[in-house]
């Protein structure tokens, strides 16, 4: 019945990620009837049929994030560059207030979030502790967030940072056509929103942030998420590489070596 139930299920056209959810969900209660002697085994014993194989999430290049922020419409191009280089989730954008940026130090302060119960839309704390937190953006941001309040700033409600045009707070589904029109203007196709913190993470991960750095970045309490963006890349070897050539180069200038052997280190 449990094979049965699920192959259906998958053949309908339900995506793996949400199967395997659906198939953990199933395993436990039946963990929990099996426990109190209600079934004598629990039969969810399909390998592999819990564990999630999500597709690689694109990440964009440095251009292709400025030609999306100039594809936008004018209101959400601080949204993106946010999303990017403040590795800001949709909620947290959508509960900033102007007061939350500190436009001297170049710092933004993840106090609410907007979430989402049935049709309605509530601001309200961040999930956890570690959701709750401060993050240095590039000082070359802090002229174009200035440049977005001088520009909207009548048109934003309670110090609000992003509204629709109506003045109110995008929905996602509302949010998804003026999202589309801009990535065929800039070229793009296949891109979330969510994909833009993910670039951001990555960005930050290429930098040299150790995985501490990335998780208080991020708003994470969990290690995994943040050595997602802690696998090797050839771009970031390469970088090491020529960091430990330019360390030798410097030593040779100070202090000519010998063939095969460093002052105080014997080749071996």
């Amino acid at each position: 019945m449990v094979r049965t139930w699920r192959q259906e299920l998958l053949d309908g056209g339900l995506g793996e990620s949400t199967m395997s959810k659906a198939y953990r969900l199933l395993r436990a209660v039946l963990n929990t009837a099996s426990d109190d002697e209600l079934i004598r085994r629990n039969p969810c014993r399909i390998k592999g049929a819990g564990v999630e194989h999500p597709a690689e999430r694109p990440v964009l290049t440095l251009p292709e994030v400025f030609k999306l922020a100039d594809s936008i419409e004018g209101r959400y191009r601080m949204l993106v560059m946010l999303a990017v280089f403040g590795s800001l989730r949709w909620g947290e954008l959508m509960g900033l207030r102007k007061t939350d940026l500190d436009l001297t130090l170049g710092l933004v302060c993840i106090e609410r979030a907007l979430s989402s119960v049935g049709s309605r839309q509530i601001i309200k704390k961040p999930k956890t502790e570690a959701a709750r937190r401060t993050i240095a953006l590039p000082m070359w941001l802090v002229p174009e967030l200035e440049q977005h309040f001088a520009d909207y700033s009548e048109l934003l409600p309670d110090g609000r940072v992003f509204v629709g045009p109506s003045g109110i707070t995008p929905s996602r589904p509302n949010f998804s056509a003026v999202w589309a029109r801009a990535l065929k203007k800039a070229g793009l196709s296949g891109v979330h929103v969510h994909d833009l913190r993910h670039t951001g993470n990555h960005f930050a991960a290429t930098s040299g942030a150790s995985t501490r750095e990335l998780m208080g970045r991020m708003g994470h309490v969990s290690v995994n998420a943040a050595m997602v963006y802690q696998h090797r890349t050839a771009t970031r070897d390469r970088a090491i590489a020529d960091s430990l050539d330019a360390m030798v180069h410097e030593l040779k200038r100070g202090n000519p070596l010998n063939s095969g052997h460093v002052e105080g280190t014997a080749t071996g």
